[in-house]
């Protein structure tokens, strides 16, 4: 993870994208981080850009390994319907004030 809680997702096709780790939660023995395409602000759960929730793209990730000692990772994007729905539900209690659309 990079400054900011900044990171760099790769996917199969090789491309790059940066996104933002928003949250981290450990939900029945799985770990999984929320991330956004915009830098998050920690004092008042908004985004630093324009200061809005609404906007830009957030993805639930799974974490499916972590590097030993290394800041690698290997992480599905949750996609299944009933786990996103779990796993945002989470979120959102987590992190009061926010609105996570599925």
């Amino acid at each position: 993870m990079g400054k900011n809680g900044e990171i760099v997702l790769t996917a199969e096709d090789g491309s790059e994208e940066a996104f933002f780790v928003v949250e981290k939660a450990e939900i029945a023995g799985r770990v999984y981080l929320l991330v956004s395409d915009q830098e998050w602000n920690d004092e008042d759960d908004t985004t630093v850009e324009n200061q809005r929730q609404d906007e830009g793209t957030a993805l639930i990730l799974r974490v499916k390994e972590e590097g030993d000692g290394s800041d690698m990772m290997v992480c599905d994007v949750v996609e299944d319907e009933k786990e996103l729905t779990i796993v945002s539900k989470y979120f959102e209690e987590l992190m009061e004030g926010i609105d996570i659309s599925v």
